[in-house]
C-alpha cells in the first residue's frame, strides 16, 4: 500500500462494513497497541471475529494480516515519539525475563535481516566502496554509533575516508562540498529518519556520487536517493534503538570489503602493529610480560 496507512482508513471509513468500521476506529486511536496483536486478539478487543479482521486487511490491499501489521508496525516506528514508545515496550516486553525477551528480539532482528537484505546490492556496495576516491559516512543521533564504528574501520583500509559530523545543517554540507562521481556516500538512518542525513544523501546524489543506504525498510525516505539500500531491522519498539542488526551487516560489509583488499589490509595492520608497539598503545597481558 502506497498511501499512509491512517490516511487510507481515514479515507475509506464511511465505506467499510460494520464490522470493519470497528477495527477501523480501534487502530486509528490505538496504532501503538495495535500494531503488536494478532489478528485473534484484535478481533476480540473490538468484538468482531479474527476472520473479520483478515478480511479486512485484505480488503485495504494487503496479501494478508501478517502484512498489514507489517505496514502497520513501520508506520508506528516513525510517527511514535519517545515516550510513547516507552509505553509500547511496556505492553510488549513487560518487566519480567527483560535480559531474555530483549536478547531474543534482537537474535529475530538479525534473522529477519539476512533473509531482507539484498545480496545484489550488499555486493553492489561493495564494489562501489572499494573503487572510490572518497568515502563519505554519515549518520546523525543514535546512528551516529554506527557510522563512527564503519568510519573506524573502513579508515584502517582505505586513505580517504571522512566522516561527516553534522553539528550544523550549513557544516555538513561544508564537509561534503567536494563530493563527485568518484566517491561513494555511506548513510545510516532509521525511525524516526534524520533530514539531515537525508538531505546529505540526496546532495551526494545529485553530485553524481555513489549512494548506499543503511535503513530498515524499503519505503524509508533514504530509497529515493540510494543506489543500493541496505536493509537491517531495527524493530524494538523502545526509547532506545536497537543497532544490533544494523551492526551485524556492517560487519558483514567490512570483512567483504577487506577480503577484495587482502594484501593491503594485511600491509596496514603490519604496519599499525609496528606502531602500537613501538608507542606502547596497548596495555601487556602477563603472558607477554613473561615471553
Amino acid at each position: 500500500m502506497e498511501k499512509d496507512l491512517l490516511v487510507a482508513l481515514e479515507e475509506g471509513f464511511q465505506s467499510f462494513s460494520k464490522g470493519h468500521k470497528l477495527i477501523a476506529r480501534y487502530v486509528l486511536d490505538h496504532f501503538d497497541k495495535s500494531a503488536f496483536m494478532t489478528a485473534s486478539k484484535l478481533g476480540k478487543t473490538v468484538g468482531v471475529s479474527e476472520s473479520t479482521v483478515v478480511r479486512f486487511a485484505i480488503e485495504l490491499g494487503f496479501d494478508g494480516y501478517p502484512a498489514f501489521q507489517k505496514a502497520l508496525q513501520d508506520l508506528m516506528r516513525n510517527k511514535l515519539t519517545s515516550f510513547q514508545r516507552i509505553n509500547v515496550t511496556s505492553d510488549q516486553i513487560g518487566e519480567d525475563d527483560i535480559l531474555d525477551k530483549v536478547l531474543s528480539l534482537d537474535i529475530d532482528r538479525i534473522r529477519g535481516t539476512l533473509n531482507e537484505c539484498s545480496k545484489k546490492d550488499f555486493y553492489e556496495a561493495v564494489d562501489k566502496i572499494v573503487n572510490a576516491h572518497t568515502i563519505y559516512v554519515i549518520g546523525t543521533r543514535s546512528s551516529s554509533a554506527l557510522a563512527s564504528f564503519t568510519a573506524y574501520y573502513l579508515n584502517l583500509i582505505f586513505p580517504y575516508v571522512k566522516l561527516v559530523r553534522p553539528s550544523s545543517t550549513s557544516e555538513m554540507f561544508e564537509q561534503i562540498l567536494r563530493v563527485d562521481s568518484n566517491d561513494v556516500a555511506i548513510g545510516f538512518s532509521f525511525p524516526r529518519y534524520s533530514k539531515q542525513t537525508l538531505n546529505a544523501l540526496k546532495y551526494a546524489h545529485n553530485n553524481g556520487a555513489g549512494v548506499i543506504a543503511f535503513t530498515d525498510s524499503k519505503n524509508s525516505p533514504l530509497v529515493k536517493y540510494a543506489d543500493n539500500v541496505l536493509i537491517a531491522q531495527s524493530d524494538m519498539a523502545s526509547f532506545v534503538d536497537s543497532l544490533v542488526a544494523p551492526l551485524s551487516l556492517i560487519n558483514a560489509l567490512i570483512v567483504a570489503v577487506s577480503m577484495r583488499n587482502k594484501e593491503n589490509v594485511s600491509n596496514n595492520f603490519k604496519r599499525l602493529e609496528d606502531i602500537w608497539e613501538t608507542y606502547d598503545v596497548y596495555e601487556k597481558n602477563e603472558s607477554d610480560y613473561k615471553a
